[in-house]
């Protein structure tokens, strides 16, 4: 069986990476392997500049030339060596994580509707709707806790980058979507969500 790919989008902590994960868990590590866009950032100095420092969520700050490549190679059943990033130093990993392809593969991001390259790889798309407050509150809980964060650095960046290019690249991309659904969806609506992802693959 070919690999098939599914892109799960929306804006940042709308709740597409919740999402991906309960697809994850549901089919298995044997049947699904996750991608994620943020593994493939460049680090500190590569990314462009913008209000306030290192835009990372421009599109110009993701290597979408090796998350195709390597998504290509998943597709074609063979394994690759994924990069890792840490989000405390911004930078690169040193070391990367060997993922072998499996029959479902999830890739998970902010960005990956917007370029096309990646559009033509993917066999299903999904947008995660979620109005703006909810996202930033779910933001700066995550990015304190998890990412090493000040509140004002949180606050500064959705003002000046987060929320800017969720107007500009990632809003507008919901069109390529071939679902759109919620991130407050009930678990009976989920269960319908994952009867399609299903049903498209």
């Amino acid at each position: 069986m070919t690999p098939r790919a599914v892109g799960i989008s929306g804006g940042s902590c709308s709740g597409k990476t919740t999402l991906t994960r309960k697809i994850f868990e549901r089919l298995g590590p044997e049947q699904c392997v996750i991608l994620p866009q943020d593994d493939y950032f460049f680090g500190l100095g590569d990314a462009p500049e913008g209000k306030g420092g290192p835009n990372f969520d421009h599109p110009d700050a993701v290597d979408f030339d090796q998350l195709c490549a390597q998504l290509a190679q998943l597709k074609r059943g063979q394994a690759i060596d994924r990069p890792l990033y840490d989000f405390p130093t911004h930078m690169p990993k040193a070391e990367t994580r060997r993922t072998e392809p499996r029959p479902v593969i999830l890739i998970d991001g902010i960005l990956i509707l917007q370029h096309q390259p990646l559009r033509a790889l993917l066999d299903l798309s999904i947008f995660v709707e979620c109005d703006s407050e909810t996202r930033f509150a779910r933001r700066l809980e995550r990015d304190v806790r998890e990412r090493g964060r000040t509140v004002q650095s949180v606050h500064e960046q959705f003002a000046n980058q987060v929320g800017p290019m969720h107007d500009l690249h990632v809003e507008p991309s919901k069109i390529h979507a071939d679902i759109v659904t919620n991130s407050q969806q009930s678990g009976s609506a989920f269960e319908k969500l994952f009867k399609r992802i299903l049903s498209g693959i």
